[in-house]
């Protein structure tokens, strides 16, 4: 399937027309769940949530992956049938209310990505990174960061595509699950940074004396 890159093709238009949509491509981008799974963990009425990938799949955004009987019923698994390529200029495009659900959306399956892997011990392997970092930059920086960083994004996709058959030869016995959060945005001014951690009572702003805007956790041994 061609990716979604133009705001006016009306899949987009129609698939981001509601934010409990943005919820399930961003939930499904990279799993198999059922309607029933999806709605306890959205919280939203099985029959809503069911309408909706209903809609997903007409618009040929979302696949049936398999079946299986369940309670004396069939109960039915669906994946995004592939990313939802947004080119810059779309995106630009995108009106204000479906850029705010597409990133309320993506943010709350990334901090509940994180959340599982932090309690489960995902940031313990040697190999695990935890960066974060502000940055002063012109026009021209920018951009050569932000393709650097969607060069990244391609990258690790085409190291799954490539581990593929070594996963299935082996059984997927060696087999990671991996997870990957690239975020790139122009960051709030400061005094606003310090009134939301004032905010959230963490009180981050107060600290003196640190010269370093970056924090870095790569594990190393020793």
């Amino acid at each position: 399937m061609r990716a979604i890159n133009d705001i006016h093709d009306p899949r987009l238009v129609k698939a981001l027309a509601h934010p409990l949509r943005v919820s399930i491509l961003s939930a499904l981008a990279n799993r198999t769940a059922s309607p029933s799974q999806l709605a306890e963990e959205l919280d939203v009425p099985l029959p809503n949530l069911s309408y909706h990938i209903r809609m997903l799949v007409q618009l040929d955004l979302l696949k049936l992956v398999k079946t299986r009987p369940r309670r004396g019923a069939i109960e039915h698994y669906y994946q995004a049938k592939g990313p939802v390529a947004v080119s810059d200029k779309a995106w630009g495009e995108v009106p204000t209310l479906v850029k705010e659900a597409m990133v309320a959306a993506q943010l709350r399956r990334t901090g509940e990505l994180v959340d599982a892997a932090a309690a489960s011990g995902g940031f313990d392997d040697n190999s695990s990174v935890l960066a974060n970092s502000t940055l002063k930059l012109d026009a021209e920086a920018w951009g050569e960061l932000s393709a650097k960083v969607q060069e990244l994004y391609k990258y690790a996709g085409e190291l799954q595509r490539q581990s593929e058959k070594r996963r299935t030869d082996s059984d997927h016995h060696d087999e990671i699950d991996v997870g990957l959060a690239l975020m790139l945005f122009k960051a709030a001014p400061a005094s606003v940074q310090q009134a939301v951690a004032a905010a959230d009572g963490t009180g981050r702003h107060k600290r003196a004396g640190s010269g370093s805007r970056s924090r870095t956790r790569k594990r190393t041994t020793a």
